[in-house]
């Protein structure tokens, strides 16, 4: 762009800010880079690029890592305690467990929806922090339950307050890095959920040397202890994760500008308060939005067994309470094995859609090694820790979701109800486990073969469809010189825009 051309187009920009109603399609870090002109003209160098990012990985990362590792952590005790206890404790009958995973992940997906509203009008991190503590408040409260409806009443609070995990870590990770350096940052929060059910496996173990005759038993103690841990990292939410670049105050007017600068290309946007309803309808007419939903309900079912059931399965060959819990502990290290492997895979290589698959394959093997080897130990304990491979894949759909909706609304709307076709995935993983069907199990280990299979297929359609969409564009902007163009900071989606390039 010549140096007139840039000088006009920003005199256009800066005629809509002060013109009302144009002024709120523009982000809201085009108008702090207009304010900020004069800091610095040059871009970052790769030096100081990299020391940003190192500056911005230790402030935002660490806090999005410990926010996922607890919502994780807070759903998975439950499929500890029912190696504790829990069902002679409250009288479980039949589904009721079942029903208790089940519909926590319903709570979650009804109050997916009414996120996309508060993440346009509340800042993310603020949001988050607050539901952090709240879900919280409702792990703790768990360890009340008298009964199965009880029990059920805190799950379902839970859920209701965990909603906007994916949804607000999606946008937060979008605000601070450029989409391939997204890929690993989302890989490295995500990595709460291996971590959590290593330390699931731990603490179940401890609190289960707590004795019978004790005030409380060990899995409401856990329930309280956990919860009030998760109070503690919430308000460490609030006080400490910046709204959004531009107010960080441990970043430098020049650092926060050769940041936005850097991040452009994205032609995502940082922060725009306008509520849009046209994205939404727009969203409802994308095709990728239904590839992407498909992909991860499919993906979400053996999800769903490996949240709720895995201590269970692990019982059956194992009858050792204590020794089921620690021998769940392997599943958090092949989580976060495959999911730093797909993060810098994607980092150094792209190819999101290849690697997504390539973690599919050892889940369908372990799939098989689970339905039809459930005789010999070892070959079905190696079957439930292959299929935790099939967690890495979820990271990459929001790393996906980040980069490929344009426009505030329409990216919250698909982060919301991608976050909600996990949901759906994990409601039916859970039901997949009938009680007449124990102790094997098998219709619902034969269900992990066949999900996963579907979406290795789904995720194929999916990267043919955006190499056409980006071969029926041609090219898009990729320089850090364009930062300026309207097109980048304008709320336009990614259809709109007619230079946005899909990543896959």
């Amino acid at each position: 762009m010549s140096e007139g051309k840039g000088s006009l187009k920003e005199a256009e920009l800066g005629n809509q800010a002060v013109n009302g109603d144009a002024a709120s399609d523009i982000d809201n870090a085009w108008q702090f880079l207009q304010e900020n002109r004069d800091v610095t003209e040059a871009s970052a160098t790769e030096e100081e690029l990299k020391a940003l990012r190192r500056k911005i990985d230790w402030h935002i990362v660490p806090i999005m890592f410990c926010c996922y590792t607890m919502q994780f952590l807070d759903k998975v005790i439950l499929n500890y305690a029912a190696v504790m206890g829990i069902h002679a404790e409250l009288k479980l009958q039949g589904n009721d467990f079942s029903n208790v995973a089940t519909f926590l992940f319903v709570a979650l997906l009804a109050f997916e929806v009414p996120n996309i509203y508060f993440l346009q009008k509340v800042p993310a991190a603020k949001w988050l922090g607050l539901n952090v503590i709240l879900w919280g408040t409702a792990t703790a409260c768990g360890a009340a339950a008298t009964n199965y409806q009880t029990l059920l009443v805190s799950r379902v609070f839970l859920g209701i307050f965990e909603a906007t995990i994916a949804p607000s870590l999606l946008l937060i990770s979008s605000q601070w890095y450029t989409k391939s350096e997204a890929a690993p940052r989302f890989s490295f929060w995500y990595l709460g959920l291996g971590l959590g059910q290593i330390l699931g496996g731990a603490v179940s173990y401890g609190f289960q040397h707590i004795a019978p005759g004790a005030a409380l038993s060990g899995w409401r103690v856990m329930f309280v202890t956990l919860g009030c841990l998760t109070v503690a990292i919430g308000l460490w939410t609030i006080l400490l994760l910046p709204d959004t670049p531009m107010k960080a105050s441990w970043l430098s007017n020049e650092e926060k500008v050769k940041l936005l600068k850097h991040v452009s290309v994205n032609q995502t946007g940082i922060e725009n308060r306008k509520f849009r309803p046209k994205e939404i309808l727009e969203a409802l007419m994308d095709p990728q939005l239904y590839l992407l939903l498909l992909a991860v309900i499919l993906l979400s079912v053996s999800s769903g067994v490996v949240t709720t059931y895995s201590a269970t399965l692990i019982r059956g060959i194992v009858k050792d309470p204590k020794r089921a819990a620690l021998m769940n502990m392997p599943s958090g290290a092949v989580s976060i094995f495959f999911t730093l492997f797909v993060g810098f895979a994607i980092r150094r290589n792209s190819n999101r859609w290849l690697w997504i698959i390539c973690c599919i394959i050892p889940a369908i093997i372990g799939g098989a090694l689970m339905s039809f080897y459930s005789q010999n130990r070892a070959a079905a304990l190696a079957g439930i820790y292959l299929v935790n491979a099939v967690v890495a894949p979820l990271a990459v759909f929001y790393n996906w979701t980040a980069a490929n909706f344009g426009g505030a609304t329409k990216r919250a709307f698909a982060a919301a109800l991608l976050s909600g076709s996990f949901s759906i995935g994990n409601i039916i993983g859970p039901q997949t486990f009938q009680a007449r069907d124990a102790p094997d199990y098998r219709p619902a280990k034969i269900a992990v073969m066949a999900t996963q299979a579907g979406c290795a297929l789904v995720t194929f359609i999916l990267f043919l469809y955006y190499q056409w969409q980006n071969k029926k564009r041609g090219a898009a902007i990729e320089s850090e010189d364009s930062y300026m163009a309207p097109e980048v900071w304008a709320n336009m989606t990614d259809r709109e825009n007619k230079k946005f390039k899909y990543s896959y």
